[in-house]
């Protein structure tokens, strides 16, 4: 998922619409996660990016979106651009 959301909203007030973005973008990690994992595979890997673009979006991990979410949100910016990109991770053998 490689989305710019939009901070206004003449619908909800600022927080409840921020809330509402948080929502999506965890819906879409639940659906990724229950996603059927390949055979060599043992679970899933979120790479993900947030910022007020794409091109100064740095790279956090995929527990602290939202917090991310809120840092840019507090800037007075107008959008936001959240980036999730997901892969398999190969299982780990104990020996």
């Amino acid at each position: 998922m490689k989305k710019n959301f939009s901070l206004i909203s003449s619908l909800h007030k600022p927080d409840r619409h921020i809330e509402l973005i948080k929502h999506e973008i965890n819906k879409y990690v639940a659906r990724e996660r229950r996603k059927t994992l390949p055979e060599d595979a043992g679970s899933w890997e979120f790479d993900c990016k947030c910022g007020s673009d794409a091109g100064s979006a740095p790279v956090v991990h995929v527990s602290t979106i939202g917090k991310h979410i809120d840092e840019v949100a507090a800037t007075k910016s107008e959008n936001v651009y959240v980036e999730i990109l997901v892969k398999p991770v190969a299982r780990k053998i104990k020996e």
